[in-house]
C-alpha cells in the first residue's frame, strides 16, 4: 500500500558521499575518450540519483560553464546531494583512479607508443568513444524531439551547423542560442 498522494512520484535515494565517490570512480574507469554518456547510464539509469530531463539541464548548464564538462556535471551533482563535501567526493572519485591510470599508461606509451599494434588499439578506442558520444547524443536529443520539436529542432540545427559545420566557437554560439531557446519556450507557453 502506497503512503504518496495521487500523481506523487517516490522520493528517489539520496547517495552517500562514498557512493558519490564510487559512481564517478566507476565512471571514469568506464569511458575512455569520453564519459558523459556512461555518466547519463550511472547517474539516470543506474542509480536512479537524476530523472533524464535532470541529467540534460545539468548537461545543458554545464556545457555552459568553463571547464570540462563532465568535471562540471561531477561538481554539480556531488553538490546538489552534499554540498561541498558531496563536490569534493564526486570530483575526486572522477580524476583519481585516472590520473593514476595515465601515469602508469603515460609510461607505457613512452617505451612502446611507436609499435604498430599500439597505434591500431589507439585508434580502435577513438572510434568507439566517438560512437559513445553520438549515441548519448541521440538518446539525450530523442525526448526533447518528440516532446517540443518546435523549440528543440531549430536551434538543434542551429547550434549543429554553426559549430559543427562552420566551426565557430562555442562561446558565441551558445548565448544566442540560449536567448531564442528561452524567447520560443516563453512564445509557447503564452
Amino acid at each position: 500500500m502506497s503512503h504518496l498522494p495521487d500523481g506523487a512520484a517516490a522520493p528517489r535515494p539520496v547517495p552517500a558521499l562514498s557512493d558519490l565517490f564510487l559512481a564517478f570512480l566507476g565512471i571514469a574507469m568506464s569511458g575512455f575518450g569520453g564519459v558523459l554518456p556512461w555518466a547519463r547510464r550511472m547517474l539516470v539509469e543506474r542509480r536512479g540519483w537524476l530523472t533524464g530531463p535532470e541529467f540534460t539541464d545539468i548537461l545543458g548548464l554545464c556545457q555552459f560553464l568553463p571547464g570540462p564538462n563532465i568535471i562540471n556535471v561531477s561538481i554539480a551533482v556531488g553538490s546538489r546531494f552534499h554540498g561541498l563535501r558531496g563536490a569534493l567526493a564526486a570530483i575526486s572519485g572522477l580524476i583519481g583512479g585516472p590520473v593514476a591510470l595515465m601515469c602508469a599508461a603515460g609510461a607505457l606509451y613512452a617505451r612502446f607508443g611507436a609499435q604498430p599494434m599500439v597505434r591500431s588499439i589507439f585508434a580502435g578506442v577513438a572510434a568507439a568513444a566517438a560512437g559513445l558520444v553520438v549515441a548519448m547524443a541521440i538518446k539525450m536529443a530523442w525526448p526533447l524531439f518528440r516532446e517540443r520539436p518546435l523549440e528543440a529542432v531549430p536551434v538543434a540545427l542551429v547550434g549543429f551547423v554553426t559549430v559543427g559545420l562552420l566551426r565557430w566557437p562555442l562561446a558565441w554560439v551558445l548565448p544566442p542560442l540560449l536567448a531564442a531557446g528561452m524567447v520560443i519556450a516563453w512564445w509557447r507557453s503564452r
